[in-house]
């Protein structure tokens, strides 16, 4: 059985096309995988466990659905979603992943990442991200009313909309430099991350070994996972 992997799906109400891509997913496709990986931005936003949207209780009843039916998932969060937590991880009866981790995938020791974590070049959001990810800032914003919370990430969202406008593509991609140094430092030949909406299999080599770093497409129109069996790795469409 292959391993799926999905990232950027950024479900919310604003978009019940996704919602549903993603539900028919869950029942369908990833009924056929030994293990799912969720690597980050599954939901547009996440203001805590105790501020669940009726809007997501769908997907989270799918969740445990399929981990009852003898699927793994596996939940890495994103920028958007990095508030998930233990009490949903145990209403879906999956499990959190740190960012980065080293896994066994299709017969190969891989890194898996959100990706975030190697656009270096944009300073702001690494000093943004340090920030969101400080237990202590948390802590703080969790203790705020979910009304409180809900207006904070309508400005955070506004926020990076704009920032974004005024960014080079080059800076939002990841650093080629720092993708190498994390390879070595965790001594694997592959890396699938998402997070930067520009799906592709980038091949290169590091100390003359061969590797590979494969990019998870973001959702739109249509819905997309990844499938690794057999030592490669390719992705689908859900129509």
């Amino acid at each position: 059985m292959s391993d799926y992997f999905i990232a950027d799906l950024h479900l919310g109400p604003q978009r019940p096309h996704l919602t549903e891509h993603c539900l028919r997913f869950l029942s369908n496709h990833a009924l056929q995988a030994k293990r799912l990986f969720i690597l980050g931005d599954f939901f547009e936003y996440w203001l805590g466990d105790d501020a669940i949207h009726p809007h997501y209780q769908p997907i989270v009843d799918s969740l445990h659905k399929l981990s009852t039916q003898g699927v793994k998932v596996f939940f890495m969060h994103g920028n958007r979603d990095f508030l998930v937590g233990k009490k949903f991880a145990e209403q879906c009866g999956i499990t959190l992943l740190e960012d980065p981790c080293v896994l066994e995938i299709a017969g190969q020791t891989t890194l898996l990442s959100h990706g975030d974590i190697f656009c270096t070049d944009d300073l702001p959001y690494q000093q943004f991200r340090t920030m969101v990810h400080n237990p202590e800032w948390q802590k703080a914003f969790l203790s705020k009313s979910i009304e409180e919370r809900m207006a904070y990430a309508e400005q955070a969202r506004n926020r990076s909309r704009d920032a974004t406008l005024q960014k080079s593509d080059d800076i939002m991609d990841v650093n080629q430099q720092a993708i190498i140094t994390a390879m070595r430092k965790y001594g694997v030949t592959r890396l699938i991350h998402g997070h930067t909406h520009r799906p592709s299999q980038h091949d290169f080599k590091i100390d003359d070994r061969a590797c590979q770093r494969v990019v998870l497409a973001d959702w739109g129109e249509h819905g997309h996972y990844l499938r690794c069996s057999d030592h490669h790795c390719v992705e689908e469409l859900i129509c």
